[in-house]
């Protein structure tokens, strides 16, 4: 008899909790709405999107500076880039206004310190499977310390940031979807400059710091 009855007010409350959750149903929204547009999904014949529009000024003539989107990153580029892309091991027209040495003449950005830094350790792989990282021989990636991080200063511009398109692009002047994201910068000119140097380099690299 007290199984039936425990039975009984289990039933009871489950069917409460469901009397309650469907009273309480969220709104609801059609097909035709489910779009950033809020525009018919399935008619695209009356839908046209804002043009693609890159700033056209020449970058010798200099251009706005875009604030970055957040602390260190990268900067977007306020000029055009007609007849500049693709980069090619053989054609980077970047390099020739933003290299450090030039760029203050030309009243354009230096590319930073940390692009003259080689993060790249020298590794092999042995036939017995021993890794060998600069010269020091480790388990494996995770038992790397923070001595172990490969920052190797150089004179020029490191071969890994040579693709300057793989971070830095035009930005078009056409309405997208409403961005309300609001940066916190760490420094009074993070919005235009990068602190991105010295010590700061390994901050963040938590899993590398002996316990």
């Amino acid at each position: 008899m007290k199984l039936v009855t425990k039975l009984g007010f289990g039933l009871a409350v489950t069917s409460f909790i469901v009397f309650i959750g469907c009273s309480q149903a969220q709104p609801t929204y059609s097909e035709e709405s489910l779009g950033l547009r809020k525009v018919d999904l399935y008619s695209e014949s009356s839908v046209i999107p804002d043009k693609t529009e890159y700033n056209e000024t020449a970058p010798s003539t200099g251009g706005k500076t875009l604030d970055r989107a957040f602390q260190d990153a990268p900067p977007m580029i306020p000029h055009s880039v007609d007849g500049m892309l693709p980069i090619t091991v053989d054609n980077n027209q970047c390099v020739g206004c933003h290299a450090p040495e030039v760029a203050p003449s030309l009243g354009a950005l230096p590319y930073p310190q940390s692009h003259m830094i080689n993060f790249r350790p020298d590794t092999s792989l042995a036939a017995d499977g021993k890794i060998t990282k600069n010269g020091k021989e480790i388990d494996n990636t995770s038992s790397e310390k923070l001595a172990d991080v490969s920052i190797k200063k150089l004179t020029s511009l490191s071969g890994a940031r040579f693709n300057c398109s793989q971070c830095h692009a035009p930005q078009s002047k056409g309405q997208l979807v409403e961005n309300t994201f609001q940066p916190d910068y760490t420094t009074k000119d993070g919005a235009k400059k990068s602190d991105w140097s010295g010590s700061k380099l390994t901050e963040g690299l938590d899993t590398l710091l002996d316990k």
